[in-house]
């Protein structure tokens, strides 16, 4: 009797046991936030789906992205690591409650707004085809490189288009991704090259290494705000619930919240609450970038970018700079993403992590 009642209650056991973890599996957090026991960084290439996923630790951390329908490449989701997504879901995934503004704002890109007068920022499906000759957009030519290991290296080569395919500009970029426990890290090294003639990068606000960011990370507002473009459209975006909206940015200079938007920073932080942890991500300038130290391009309502190629548009008492490119000649950017969960990132630590930074490229 003793053994059949054992059996009995291992069965019971057992299938209780399939129930919780299929309840966690669909919830979508169990998976990222409980990694299994690989270590270090594996990158996983999905050519027909376009994709190179990132795996650290044995969970998803985010993915390069490069569907035919999208204007430029980009990484998404991003993904805490305590498995929370940092991205807003929009245009890509839609969820409950976030805002439907800005297209072009997914996951993490690069780009910018006036590359021989073109725009490549704000080009998305929203533009309609009789002035799409006004926009560029961004197509990768090849993946040079997916090494796994201690750390991940992903080199691709794009081009840099306008509408009717002319190239004004191929991008060299390399992404190194790294983590541990509580953190991930991508540094983000780019070389701009003009291939079929002269390439001037002018003025625009609408730059250059960016992430849109889920709801959470959004600073609270009750009222509706209209932001303009550089072409001049408006873009009303409306007051909404701030039930879960926690974002507030720091500076390096100590400046908070709006007051953050124009200046230039070494680094900008990002923390909010997400899932009941706190979740801090910063973006890091690097002194050898032109038009270093970056403004923040921060906005409260979830776009959180750095700019070194716009003084002027920020700051209208500054000079206008425009940078030009002869044909062969090359232009190198180079930034960190870094994110961590249970904590914020605190000045001393984003100070460590931009002299790190600094030095490693």
């Amino acid at each position: 009797m003793e053994i059949i009642k054992y059996v009995f209650t291992g069965r019971r056991l057992i299938k209780a046991m399939f129930v919780i973890f299929g309840f966690l599996l669909s919830s979508g957090t169990v998976m990222n936030a409980q990694p299994s026991k690989d270590k270090g960084v594996k990158l996983v290439r999905i050519d027909d789906k376009h994709k190179v996923d990132v795996i650290i630790n044995g969970a998803l951390f985010t993915s390069y992205q490069y569907p035919d329908n999208i204007e430029k490449p980009f990484l998404f989701p991003v993904i805490a690591p305590n498995g929370s997504v940092i991205t807003r879901g929009y245009p890509i995934e839609p969820r409950k409650g976030e805002r439907v503004d800005h297209p072009h704002h997914i996951g993490i890109w690069f780009n910018h707004g006036n590359v021989n007068g073109l725009d490549f920022w704000n080009n998305s499906s929203a533009i309609p085809a009789d002035k799409k000759d006004l926009y560029g957009h961004i197509v990768l030519q090849k993946i040079l490189k997916a090494e796994s290991g201690k750390k991940g290296t992903l080199e691709i080569v794009a081009r840099w288009d306008d509408n009717k395919g002319n190239t004004l500009l191929t991008e060299n970029t390399t992404y190194i991704f790294s983590g541990d426990k509580n953190s991930r890290t991508i540094d983000h090294i780019t070389r701009l090259t003009a291939v079929n003639g002269p390439v001037t990068i002018g003025e625009s606000k609408e730059g250059l290494f960016a992430i849109r960011v889920d709801r959470a990370f959004e600073m609270p507002s009750n009222e509706s705000l209209i932001f303009t473009d550089a072409n001049g459209n408006p873009t009303t975006v409306k007051a909404t619930d701030n039930t879960g909206v926690t974002g507030m940015y720091t500076s390096d200079k100590g400046l908070k919240g709006d007051a953050v938007w124009g200046t230039r920073n070494d680094w900008v932080v990002l923390t909010g609450v997400k899932d009941n942890v706190t979740i801090s991500f910063g973006i890091f300038d690097n002194p050898k970038n032109p038009g270093y130290p970056a403004y923040a391009h921060a906005r409260g309502y979830g776009l959180f970018s750095v700019n070194n190629l716009g003084q002027n548009a920020y700051d209208p008492k500054q000079e206008k700079i425009s940078y030009k490119l002869a044909k062969g000649e090359s232009m190198t950017l180079r930034h960190r993403f870094y994110v961590q969960s249970g904590s914020e990132i605190k000045t001393d630590s984003a100070n460590k992590i931009f002299k790190a930074f600094s030095i490693l490229y």
